[in-house]
This record gives structure tokens, sequence and C-alpha cells, in this order.
């Protein structure tokens, strides 16, 4: 059994608290695909800045005890960022929480007959964390601010950390399989033609930095209820991982949710100072400098529509194999009281009946994609919220809202049909003529691209964005978060 501490030893090549060190099979592997991973991020990391010095956070414990911190902050230069493989501390008695082997001591090798599953499982996650990095690779030369710029190579690096994290396992515990799969996901690359990331969202191009704030809310937030699941996982490996993960990741969230926070009040206020009480005037709104309020909408319609897409068809035997099997359980599993089995167990999916829509109830188990997506939609609301509180404070008459579950999609059992945010049916022509209403067009993209000017200058602020009100590690207004190497 690997022995884990909570402290990192960053003495090594690659950091870690696994005892790397007495693993000559692994480290050896994991030292060759190292050259590969520096030439990635080179090559696709964030483009043009990878000589500045950035004041970076960087693990050294993976538990906090008393005043002692798990990160420390300090200027650090992108591509000799130490990332490394932190598991979280493992407990010797813990059991396996759900499905057909719970209560059964959790594994800590890999069980034969669920090798093809697990491995799916740990590539389908691995994928995801370069390809985030390839999507917002541009964005720092149009940062608002260089906190802004600073937070986006934050979320970079950490999303590089979290492929190594998802390679440590594959190289450790699948063998040669293992290493052909972890030189995959340095191949693959976001929208390529030939060899695209695995998942459709991940190959959209995050153009613009409201685009990357709503990225960080939505997209990052499925990724902290898939990974929620899998630290469920009976394979401790896995889940110790996860649950470190889940760490890092919520600053990733804090980002895309005070980022729209930002933006909706840099609004607000610009209508306010100038004496506008109607939102909907787009012109007249966006003369001022500032996103429009119905815009940010079509793009919280966009983001969120192409998140839901991620979850996979409501109604999956993959998702029933993947619990019965105690890979990968449900959001917070050891809170839920139910018998974490599910053989006798319905869910509810709305559907479409005369016109309107009820509820057809499901096998549990079916429906797992369809639970977890409505864990996330109810996740999503309580920063919606505070959006929306924001807006009220101003005095502004607008509320943003998500659209129906059936909006815009183009997996599962919505994907044929045509609906309008408020869950309306209409004809496929009809919502062909009606979708710039809805989702941004070229218009609206052009303006947003017409905003992102760069602010480099320490302290100041792009006009479309206000100051943050709570800075990283508590540090002042006019502090320099990156140090631009120079031309």
């Amino acid at each position: 059994m690997t022995t884990l501490d909570s402290t990192v030893d960053y003495d090594v090549l690659i950091p870690n608290n696994v005892a790397l060190a007495s693993d000559a099979r692994v480290r050896r592997g994991l030292e060759r695909w190292h050259p590969g991973y520096i030439d990635w991020w080179m090559d696709m990391g964030p483009d043009g800045f990878q000589t500045s010095d950035v004041y970076l956070r960087t693990a050294v414990r993976v538990e906090s005890k008393g005043a002692d911190k798990w990160a420390v902050f300090d200027y650090v230069k992108m591509p000799d960022y130490r990332w490394g493989i932190l598991l979280a501390p493992e407990d010797p008695d813990r059991k396996i929480p759900f499905g057909r082997h719970r209560g059964e001591p959790a594994w800590q090798e890999v069980p034969g007959e669920y090798r093809a599953m697990l491995r799916r499982l740990i590539v389908i996650q691995g994928d995801t964390e370069p390809a985030s990095v390839e999507q917002q690779r541009f964005l720092g030369k149009t940062a608002p601010s260089l906190y802004d710029m600073r937070n986006l190579f934050q979320v970079n690096v950490e999303e590089g950390r979290h492929l190594w994290a998802m390679v440590y396992l594959l190289q450790k515990y699948f063998g040669r399989d293992g290493r052909e799969e972890a030189g995959e996901l340095l191949r693959r690359r976001s929208g390529s033609e030939d060899a695209p990331r695995m998942l459709g969202a991940f190959n959209e191009e995050t153009p613009d930095w409201l685009s990357f704030f709503l990225f960080t809310f939505f997209t990052d937030r499925d990724g902290r209820m898939q990974l929620e699941s899998l630290a469920q996982s009976g394979f401790d490996p896995l889940s110790r991982t996860c649950r470190f993960m889940l760490t890092e990741e919520a600053f990733h969230m804090f980002v895309g949710e005070t980022g729209v926070t930002r933006i909706v009040q840099r609004t607000c206020e610009a209508m306010t100072a100038a004496g506008m009480d109607d939102p909907t005037d787009v012109e007249a709104v966006r003369a001022l400098g500032v996103i429009d309020l119905p815009t940010i909408q079509k793009k919280v319609n966009l983001h969120y529509s192409l998140t839901l897409d991620l979850f996979g068809s409501e109604l999956s035997t993959n998702s029933a194999n993947f619990f019965n099997a105690g890979l990968k359980g449900r959001f917070r599993e050891h809170r839920l009281e139910d018998d974490h089995r599910l053989h006798e167990a319905t869910y509810g999916i709305p559907e479409p009946s005369n016109g309107g829509w009820s509820v057809a109830l499901h096998p549990a188990l079916n429906a797992l994609n369809a639970r977890l997506r409505d864990d996330f939609t109810d996740d999503c609301n309580l920063g919606v919220g505070r959006w929306n509180k924001t807006i009220r404070e101003s005095g502004v008459d607008f509320e943003i809202t998500l659209p129906h579950v059936a909006f815009h999609r183009q997996i599962g059992v919505y994907r044929d049909l045509h609906a309008t945010p408020e869950g309306d049916l209409v004809s496929e022509d009809d919502w062909n003529r009606r979708r710039h209403e809805w989702l941004p067009d070229d218009a609206d993209r052009a303006f947003i691209e017409s905003l992102m000017k760069p602010e480099f200058r320490p302290g100041h602020y792009a006009s479309w964005i206000a100051e943050p009100r709570i800075r990283i590690n508590h540090k002042p207004g006019d502090f320099e978060w990156v140090k631009l190497a120079e031309a």
C-alpha cells in the first residue's frame, strides 16, 4: 500500500506525496512523460507570457492542521511551476460507499473486471484538463487587469496539475495501456479536426473574457460535480486524487462567479451614472463602454446549455454500470439517505407532453446523469442569485435566469427538440428565425471583442469590469500580480 504524507516532497523532479522515490517503474515513466508535457505547455499554454513572473499559489500540503497553510504564494514563471502528484490523506478503514460492493473495503488496486471502465473514467477526466488550457491560451493578451491575468494563469497551471494527477493514476495502475493513454492526452488538441478533445464543449473557443468567466462558472462547476462523484469511488487512489483536486477547483469557480459579478456591477454602475433605467436599450448601454445585461443573458444561455451536454445523455446504461460497480457515485453520495444501491428507486425527468411538460419516472440507476445535472443546476442557481442581488441593489430592473433544460441541447433526450429558454416548444424554422434573441450572434460577439483591450497597469481595470472587492492573499489594490517580461 502506498505511504502518503500530508506534506509534499519538492526536492525531486516531480513533486509528490506518494513516495514516488520508492516506486522506480512509475517514477521512470513519469520522468519520460515530463519533457513531452513541458513541450505541450510551451506550445499550447498561455501564449506570450511564459517568461513573465506570476504571483501563483503552489500546494505544499494536502491538508491543513492548525495554523499551517496548504499552499504558499510566490512569483513563478509558469514553465517552472512545480506540477506534482498530490493525493488526499488515506483512510485505512474506508469502505466502498455505494453499488453492489457497498460496505466492502475500498480497493487499493484496480479490480480486474472493472479495469476498462475505470480507465475510461480517468482518461475522460484527464482529457478535460489540458483542453481548457488550450481553449484559454490567448486570453492573457486581452486581460482587463493584471489581477485577472494572474487568476487566469492560476487556473491554467492548476488544470495542468490536474492532468498530472490523472496521468499518475494511468501510469501507476494501468501499465502499458496507461502509458499509451498518457501520451494521447498530450497528442489531442482542443478544436483539432484530426485529434480533437473527447468532449464537445472542450473543442469550443473561449474568445473573450466574458466567455472565460462563464466557462469557469459553468464548465468548471461541471468539473466539480464530476470530481465530487469520482471522489466517492471505491477505487481509493482515484477518490483521494479527486478529493485534493476539489480543493484547487474551488478557486476556479470563484474566478467565474466573481468575474461575472464584477461585469454586471460595472454595467449597472455605468447605467446609474448615465441616468439610464432601461437595460434593454442595448445600443445605448453599449455606448457607455460596458456589456449590456441582455447580451450577458445570451451568453449565460449559451454556456449553460453547452455545459449541460457534458453530463451526457439523461438516461445512460454506462452511468448505471459505473455506479453498480462502485466506480463513480452521486454528488455528495455520503450525505444522501437511501440504500445507495438504487435497485428499486426512480427519478423524474421532464419530457414533452401535450404541448407542455410532465415529469416521467425512470429507474434511478439509468437516470444518474439527469440527477447530477439537476444537482449542477441547483448549484448554479445559487451563483445566479448572487448576480441578481448585485443588479437589484443597483436599482436596475433586470433578472438573469438559466434557460430551460431542453434549450439548445445537442446530446440526450432533448437533442431533437426546439425549445425556447422558457421551455416552449417551437418548430425548427421558428427556432432558427429567433435564435438571435436567445444566443449571441455575430454582432454581439463583435461588440464584446471590441471591448477586449488589455489593461496592464497595476491597480487599473478595463472600463467594462469593476475592481474586485476581495483580492488574492489580501494584497493591496496596486499589487503587481504579473511582472510582464520585457519585449
